[in-house]
């Protein structure tokens, strides 16, 4: 069981990671939730009108996302997942390059089954 959350929810980190880097609208709001919970590395909230706002109007655009260090917590219906990320792209036209690390909670929606962001932090790391 847990094998194949584990294999859904690291899909689910493809499906997102793929979405980023495409500004893929559709795709994003599949796999964000609604009432998205986000705290960004400045501190920020960001809800994910918010975040799908930046990739709808490019100022946001992200170059290259690499993914390592990937850790998932299976948890009954959720599961928590570690990741780092290597992030090279711009904010408003600004570079903004670095490595963070993303805690994300996954949860499945009930009435499509798929997997949703319902919770995210991330923190620079140095």
């Amino acid at each position: 069981m847990h094998d194949s959350i584990i294999a859904g929810i690291q899909q689910a980190e493809e499906r997102l990671r793929q979405a980023m880097l495409a500004s893929d609208i559709a795709a994003l709001e599949i796999l964000l939730d609604p009432s998205l919970l986000f705290v960004n590395h400045m501190g920020w909230s960001v809800t994910r009108e918010d975040d799908l706002d930046a990739h709808r109007s490019g100022l946001l655009k992200i170059h290259a996302l690499d993914l390592s260090e990937q850790n998932v917590l299976p948890q009954g219906d959720c599961a928590v997942v570690s990741v780092l990320a290597r992030i090279s792209g711009s904010y408003n036209g600004v570079p903004a390059n670095g490595t963070f690390r993303f805690m994300r909670t996954w949860a499945r929606d009930a009435a499509t089954d798929n997997w949703r962001v319902i919770a995210a932090s991330s923190v620079m790391v140095i």
